[in-house]
C-alpha cells in the first residue's frame, strides 16, 4: 500500500525481454537495504517487487499481467519514472490510499498552463468513466492527485508547481499514456452497490 506522494524518480537503464519475461532496472538515489530485497515498490503507479538492489540500480519483474495493463509493454530506456516505498504502520499518508494496483492506461488529449500550474485533460474509455467523480481521488503514474472536472471524453486535473518539481509528470506532453488507478474505495462501493 502506498500514499501516491512522490519524492524520488528514476530513470530506466535497462529492459530485458527474454520468453514471456521481462526486466527492468531503474537508476535512482532511493536506497535499499538487504531487508528490503523482496519488498513492494510503486512504479509509476505499479507496485513491483524489488528482485535485486545495487549502486543505485534497482531491479523489478514485471509479470505479463502487469505489462497487459501498464505502460511499461511500451516502456524504453530513458524513460523517467515515479517511485515509491510502501508505506510503514504509522506513516503519515498526505495523499489517498494507492494499491498498486493499475486499472488502465489513458492519454493526455490537452495540457494549459495557468501560471505555474498545470491544467491537464485525460481522454478515458467509457467503461472506466464510472470510477471517476469530481473532488476524487486518482493516481496518475502513482501520484495521488484530485479531479478537478469530468469533462466530455474524460477528466481535468490540475497539476501545482510542486508536484511538477518532484514527479515525471513534468515531462507530460499531449497523446503521452500514464497509468491509471481509481479510488479503491469507490471500486469497492461501486462493486457492493451492482
Amino acid at each position: 500500500m502506498f500514499n501516491g506522494i512522490i519524492k524520488n524518480i528514476g530513470i530506466i537503464t535497462d529492459i530485458k525481454k527474454k520468453n514471456n519475461n521481462f526486466f527492468l532496472a531503474i537508476n535512482s538515489k532511493m536506497k535499499f537495504k538487504k531487508d528490503e530485497i523482496g519488498s513492494s515498490v510503486s512504479c509509476s503507479g505499479a507496485c513491483l517487487t524489488i528482485e535485486k538492489y545495487n549502486k543505485n540500480i534497482s531491479h523489478f519483474y514485471l509479470s505479463k499481467e502487469t505489462l497487459n495493463r501498464t505502460i511499461f509493454k511500451s516502456s524504453k530506456v530513458g524513460d523517467i519514472i515515479n517511485l515509491e516505498k510502501s508505506l510503514i504502520y504509522g506513516d503519515k499518508v498526505s495523499g489517498h490510499f494507492v494499491q498498486g494496483h493499475v486499472d488502465t492506461t489513458c492519454y493526455i488529449k490537452k495540457i494549459t498552463f495557468l501560471g505555474k500550474s498545470w491544467l491537464v485533460n485525460f481522454d478515458l474509455p467509457k467503461k472506466y468513466r464510472k470510477y471517476v467523480i469530481e473532488k476524487g481521488s486518482i493516481a496518475v503514474d502513482g501520484i495521488s492527485l484530485t479531479i478537478a472536472n469530468l469533462i466530455n471524453g474524460g477528466f481535468e486535473i490540475s497539476i501545482i508547481p510542486h508536484t511538477l518539481k518532484l514527479t515525471n509528470l513534468v515531462h507530460l506532453k499531449k497523446n503521452k499514456i500514464v497509468n491509471i488507478e481509481f479510488d479503491v474505495l469507490g471500486k469497492y462501493i461501486k462493486n457492493f452497490i451492482n
